[in-house]
């Protein structure tokens, strides 16, 4: 074969083999693209699949946020619904306790004997712990339904001493303990009821488990706040129970005179907790086992001078309880509770006329011969009257303003507030008979 005509074969070769080589290049990149094609697909069928599933993941989330808001205000409705239901509940129960407050006192001026006696302190100290478990379940109810708005003031500290004080006294004497509060020429910015009550349980709780020794209730300035310390001289309180004796019916054992043991109700400190959160007071304590308990409470500083607590601590310190012929207008629907009283004021040799209404106790004042000279008036009366309009008619009528007070177990700050207003004083049932005769007679004085 002609040179010529080999050198065209080879050139052919080439020719083809690179026509092939571009052929086979083009069907793997076709080859390549098909395949990422289908990786697309794929990847977009997996994309899709996981929206839905995260779509009705949302919206199985969304149902359940409507479910658990639901059932959140069904939770808070119902929280209320029981605060209201024990509201109510209380005063239905106060009624006829207070009832037999009264009657008890009463009894206990009639009796001779010893074992008498005895049994009428026994059924007091039964009410007693009655009306303290009651008051208490409806605060820490209160507490926690967020019903209770602290009304925030400036608080002579002074003043809440010396009514503490006063308070406590009687049964730290008792018990054979020193009740010491340091002098304090201080004003706070709190609660005034609140502040009280927290300082009435740590008090009380002291005085429970101290045997011996005594309680001291001082303050140190710390900044901007002031530290209440409440320090006793009783059990302590192990380290293992610091957060324990916070906690409803944590209860440990206090001492009687007769060297017992008895347990308390178990919620001063749980209620403690709550109103001092519902004030911003930061409560904490340092104990010792054996040697004692200090707690302290830290409150802001006021801005008001500290005013002399001479008006508290007169009332605090009766001038006399000499009600010999004392006329009261007795203002009181309950018969029960009518009935216990009037009793009562007439074994202190009170001169009383009963009423149940406004229109009743007008009709008594028509005998111009007898002129009251104390209003004694529930809040709460037959026919919607209530004792604050009440006792400004009769003093309308009168034409002068008659010592008054009101004795009610309705709790709320809208009765403390018309009281005040009204210039009326204003005492909390069940009735406690010796702090009545003493605010009787200091009304008087």
């Amino acid at each position: 074969m002609p040179l010529r005509d080999i050198n065209d074969v080879e050139r052919l070769k080439k020719i083809n083999a690179a026509l092939v080589s571009r052929v086979e290049r083009s069907m793997d990149q076709q080859g390549n693209a098909f395949s990422l094609f289908q990786t697309a697909i794929s990847l977009e069928n997996r994309v899709r699949n996981r929206t839905e599933e995260l779509h009705a993941t949302l919206r199985r989330l969304e149902q359940s946020n409507i479910e658990l808001s639901a059932a959140k205000e069904n939770a808070e409705l119902a929280n209320l619904s029981k605060t209201r239901f024990l509201a109510a509940a209380s005063h239905d129960v106060l009624q006829p306790l207070n009832a037999a407050h009264l009657s008890v006192s009463a009894l206990a001026e009639v009796q001779t004997s010893e074992e008498g006696k005895k049994l009428v302190r026994q059924v007091e100290r039964s009410l007693e712990t009655m009306e303290d478990l009651l008051r208490t379940l409806l605060d820490i109810s209160k507490l926690d339904a967020g019903v209770v708005q602290p009304e925030i003031g400036d608080v002579s500290l002074e003043t809440l001493f010396s009514s503490l004080r006063s308070d406590f006294l009687p049964e730290a004497e008792k018990k054979g303990l020193t009740l010491k509060f340091r002098p304090v020429n201080a004003v706070v910015r709190s609660d005034r009821t609140l502040l009280r009550r927290i300082l009435q349980n740590i008090l009380s709780n002291a005085l429970r488990y101290t045997r011996s020794g005594g309680v001291l209730v001082g303050t140190r300035h710390r900044g901007d706040t002031i530290r209440i310390d409440v320090a006793d001289t009783g059990r302590g309180i192990a380290e293992d129970q610091r957060e324990a004796v916070f906690e409803e019916f944590h209860r440990g054992a206090s001492t009687l005179a007769d060297g017992g043991l008895t347990g308390g109700l178990g919620l001063g400190l749980a209620i403690v907790r709550r109103m001092a959160a519902a004030l911003g007071h930061p409560v904490t304590f340092s104990s010792r086992v054996g040697r004692g308990t200090i707690f302290h409470i830290d409150v802001p500083i006021g801005m008001a001078a500290a005013e002399p607590a001479t008006a508290i601590a007169d009332m605090d310190r009766p001038r006399g309880y000499g009600l010999f012929g004392t006329k009261v207008l007795l203002v009181e629907n309950d018969a029960d509770v009518l009935s216990a009283m009037t009793s009562l004021l007439g074994r202190w040799q009170c001169l009383v006329r009963a009423a149940t209404s406004t229109d009743d106790a007008l009709d008594l004042l028509g005998d111009t011969a007898w002129v009251p000279d104390i209003i004694i008036a529930d809040q709460h009366l037959d026919g919607g009257d209530l004792g604050t309009a009440t006792i400004a008619e009769v003093r309308d009528y009168l034409g002068r303003p008659v010592p008054a007070l009101i004795v009610t177990a309705d709790g709320s700050e809208l009765v403390a507030k018309a009281a005040r207003a009204a210039g009326i004083e204003l005492m909390r049932k069940p009735l406690k008979p010796a702090q009545l005769r003493a605010l009787l007679a200091h009304l008087l004085a």
